[in-house]
């Protein structure tokens, strides 16, 4: 069973830069798509980024902005984040699918503001 388990988060001034990391242990990710989700107070969790085994997909909020990539030899999925905006501000979640399973990390904060 994979596991997976977030980190690169923090606080950082508007147009700033962070880059989050999602670590797979118990299992290859090369059969998982992933993802990077995100859940602002208040507000539901929300589709951020997705990558297959080469195509890449993102939310409008993003796009331009923010890139995602993986690693399957080192079992990662990254998500540079840049020209970050306080609305941006939210717990990001790392996902991870294949077939019927669905896999979640435990979300790392990233907060955007001056």
């Amino acid at each position: 069973q994979v596991q997976l388990v977030e980190s690169g988060g923090g606080l950082v001034q508007p147009g700033g830069s962070l880059r989050l990391s999602c670590v797979a242990s118990g299992s290859s990710i090369s059969n998982y798509a992933m993802g990077w989700y995100r859940q602002a107070p208040g507000q539901q969790r929300e589709y951020v980024a997705s990558i297959g085994s080469s195509s890449t997909h993102y939310a409008n909020s993003v796009k331009g902005r923010f890139t995602i990539s993986r690693d399957n030899t080192k079992s990662t999925v990254y998500l540079q984040m840049n020209s970050l905006k306080p609305e941006d501000t939210a717990v990001y979640y790392c996902k991870g699918w294949s077939g019927p399973l669905d896999i979640w990390g435990q979300g790392t904060q990233v907060t955007v503001s001056s």
